[in-house]
């Protein structure tokens, strides 16, 4: 791995696990440690707390106990079940503090069976002489061992025995593939914690790790024939907002490095299918090599989010490059499919090029889409020739989907159906349900993200069998797969705070029987899961379990009438409310909360949900309802101006290691709105602004951009009241022109008075910078009592 760091200084939220189950795979001798379960036979035994939930669970009488020194026996000729049984010790050692050691007459023990059909199917026996797992393949016998880790870890009792109740899992997947897509392009992710994350992947078996490893944004995989695709094209310049140049960003993984991750994840049974993305989203390719590109300028690396215009010239120059980095990525990533991206590709360079439009005339090809199709089907072609096969986006349908390709459906279900309907294998990927970049609450502590909630409870309801697919041609689903897209991903903590815990619900939806699914069920079963992945150094977001708070009518109302009425609620319906109105932090056994509370403005309440055996499982939240608070509003208060969208939630910089602050943006018009500002209570106001980088590649949508006259030479804020009232022309409280970029802070302050009004009116803060200028954002507007 060869990286240029970012700037800024790594804290705490750039750290990497502090227990490495790498490390402690790698010994020689199998350690490992145990958490288990106390649970007699029966009833009970059939809720047992795994994630997935297994196809069969037989309780059966009796129970074993597992501590330290708990032998385990395994054929030391047999790599797989040595491997699967290394594992397992150091799954316990981590998640429960416990050391497993090998012996021949180990009391669990990993056996092969031909009698279990499936790659990935597993038997797991528990009677009170030990522990059995069986399964004919490798993948079978890892899987039996997470089951087992999991049975052996159920609570927070480190270091602890664990008594597990007699009982039989049999168990196979629904869906071959159960994938994660991590995108290293948009920013470079450190090697440590792609590990991390495959070892938390095998930890509620999904085995597909999709690495996005090109984009215009970076190339990240190094190609010994033509190396200056990372000596140039795997480094770019941050954008700037008027000042000088930003700092170079970047890195790459070398071919070796990347052959020890495939093997490290094999061992876990996982495969990792690269991407390498064309024909679009090639600047990076065409910096490095501007021969290769279409109408023979050379590009920077570019540092623009989303759409831009450079392809990659399908002539026979080009076709061979890419048969060359394919020879490349094949003798790297052993699996069945390589991922040829194939999304969003406008075809605006090939339509100007008179070299392309030659070629396509030669080969008979009507349109671009079509010369699109003819180039996937030559590089399908060439992996089938190899044994390998090709996947790509749902665009590749478009033109015509040629005979070798697959299909990943991520703009709806719509491809996967057509996919499927002309007998194509495909994986469902839909945005935004399964896209995890998008944020899991509107809480304003929530890191940087598109702002289109996907809860947990979202991931876990997707049915990933297309309604739209018949049953004599629902074999083609191969499974379903969660995207990670990284254009806010900057630090491990934030990775991992997207990935966790929806990786769970992930899991349950592609492993787990359509009939086994209960959301109930699951969320008492993620539990221990939650606590696995901190022990193991995960960062797991909290935001389903979290308390949110509701006031009834507006915030002048409460301010008014001396009153405020607060509801309290979860998004996840697991646990009791409980809170204080002091400021303090709750407990066990604080008021639970049953009914919306009536408080005078002033009280601060503090509020956490708590399990049945009163363990916190949410951080608290506060709400002050003091008038100051009550008449402030922060970015993530704000709504959308009249036809306007916030859609991004966007750190202050591309490069920024802090989850704060954070900007709502509307990508096509600088304008959010504070929303019910109570104009008889509110004489005056500060609004605090922030200058962000105007780096977003909006392609075809630029149309779509909406520009004010600007009377100034950078624009104006102007602050409009009533701006929302249907028919009536708002009040201008203010207009401040803004700086030059150049030579102006990056945050500043504006203050003013408001007019004498009654009611409540949102305030719409509308700025009229110039398209060509930087960004701005509202960070926070302070309503004030006096003038």
């Amino acid at each position: 791995m060869r990286a240029i760091p970012t700037h800024g200084t790594a804290g705490p939220s750039a750290s990497v696990p502090r227990v490495g189950l790498r490390a402690i795979c790698s010994a020689t001798i199998i350690g490992a440690a145990a958490i288990g379960l106390t649970a007699p036979a029966g009833a009970q035994t059939a809720r047992l707390p795994l994630v997935p939930a297994p196809s069969s669970i037989t309780p059966s009488s009796g129970s074993f106990t597992i501590d330290n020194g708990t032998t385990i026996a395994v054929d030391a000729a047999d790599r797989g079940a040595t491997g699967a049984a290394r594992l397992f010790a150091a799954h316990v050692s981590t998640e429960r503090g416990l050391t497993i050691r090998s012996a021949s007459g180990g009391a669990i023990r990993f056996v092969r069976d031909a009698s279990i059909k499936g790659a990935e199917a597993y038997r797991l026996t528990v009677d009170p002489s030990g522990v059995r797992i069986t399964a004919s393949g490798d993948a079978g016998l890892v899987y039996g061992a997470m089951t087992l880790a999991q049975l052996v870890s159920p609570d927070a009792a480190f270091g602890q025995p664990a008594r597990l109740a007699a009982v039989k899992i049999d168990d196979a997947p629904r869906f071959g593939w159960r994938g994660l897509m991590i995108d290293t392009a948009r920013h470079f992710q450190s090697l440590p914690s792609l590990y991390a994350i495959v070892d938390q992947m095998a930890s509620v078996k999904l085995n597909t790790l999709h690495l996005h490893l090109t984009d215009d944004q970076g190339w990240r995989f190094e190609v010994k024939a033509y190396p200056r695709l990372t000596a140039i094209g795997s480094v770019r310049t941050s954008p700037s907002t008027g000042e000088a140049p930003g700092t170079q960003v970047g890195g790459f993984y070398t071919q070796d490095e990347l052959r020890k991750l495939v093997a490290y994840a094999a061992e876990r049974g996982i495969v990792i299918v690269p991407e390498i993305d064309l024909p679009g989203h090639a600047q990076a390719l065409v910096a490095a090599y501007p021969d290769l590109g279409v109408l023979g300028d050379t590009p920077k690396v570019s540092s623009d989010w989303g759409v831009n215009p450079y392809l990659f010239n399908p002539g026979p120059k080009g076709i061979a490059f890419v048969k060359t980095v394919l020879d490349e990525i094949m003798a790297v990533f052993p699996g069945t499919y390589v991922h040829l991206g194939g999304d969003e590709a406008v075809k605006d360079q090939w339509e100007r090029s008179p070299e392309v439009q030659a070629q396509m005339v030669k080969l008979g090809i009507k349109d671009e889409n079509g010369l699109q199709s003819w180039m996937i089907d030559q590089f399908g072609e060439y992996l089938a020739s190899k044994g390998r096969r090709l996947i790509g986006w749902d665009e590749i349908l478009e033109g015509g989907l040629p005979a070798s390709a697959s299909v990943m459906s991520w703009r709806g279900e719509k491809g996967a159906v057509e996919a499927a309907n002309q007998n194509h294998d495909v994986v469902l990927s839909p945005a935004p349900t399964l896209y995890l970049n998008s944020l899991q609450s509107d809480r304003s502590d929530e890191p940087p993200g598109r702002i289109e909630i996907q809860s947990l409870e979202t991931v876990y309801k997707y049915e990933p069998m297309p309604a739209g697919i018949p049953a004599d041609k629902a074999h083609h689903v191969l499974g379903a797969q969660g995207n990670l897209w990284s254009e806010y991903i900057v630090t491990p903590y934030q990775m991992q705070h997207l990935i966790f815990p929806r990786a769970a619900a992930l899991a349950e939806i592609t492993w787990s029987g359509k009939d086994k699914r209960d959301f109930g069920s699951f969320l008492e079963r993620v539990q221990p899961q939650i606590g696995r992945w901190r022990t193991s150094g995960m960062q797991v977001a909290d935001s389903a379990f979290a308390v949110g708070y509701t006031l009834a009518g507006t915030r002048g109302d409460a301010l008014r009438s001396k009153n405020a009425k607060v509801a309290l609620a979860t998004q996840a319906p697991y646990g009791t409310i409980r809170y204080t109105l002091d400021g303090k932090a709750p407990g066990p056994r604080s008021p639970a909360y049953t009914t919306p509370l009536s408080i005078k403005p002033g009280v601060k309440i503090r509020a956490a949900a708590f399990d049945a055996a009163g363990r916190q499982i949410a951080e608290p939240r506060l709400l002050d309802t003091g008038r100051q608070a009550l008449l402030t509003r922060t970015a993530s208060d704000m709504v959308a101006c009249p036809k306007g969208s916030l859609a991004l939630r966007v750190p202050l910089t591309p490069e920024a290691q802090g989850n704060a602050p954070v900007y709502n943006i509307d990508l096509f018009d600088l304008c959010t709105a504070y929303p019910a500002a109570p104009m008889d209570v509110a004489k005056g106001f500060t609004i605090d602004i922030a200058r962000l980088p105007r780096h977003y590649a909006l392609a075809h949508e630029e149309t779509k951009l909406r520009r004010h006259y600007n009377v100034t030479p950078h624009g104006e804020l102007i602050v409009l009241v009533g701006c929302t009232v249907a028919g009536s022309k708002p009040v201008v409280a203010g207009t401040f022109p803004l700086p030059d970029p150049a030579t102006a802070a990056t945050r500043f302050s504006v203050k003013g008075r408001l007019p004498a009004l009654t009611g409540d009116r949102d305030i719409c803060l509308q700025f009229t910078s110039p398209t060509s200028d930087p960004y701005y954002a509202v960070e926070r507007m302070q309503l004030t009592e006096t003038r």
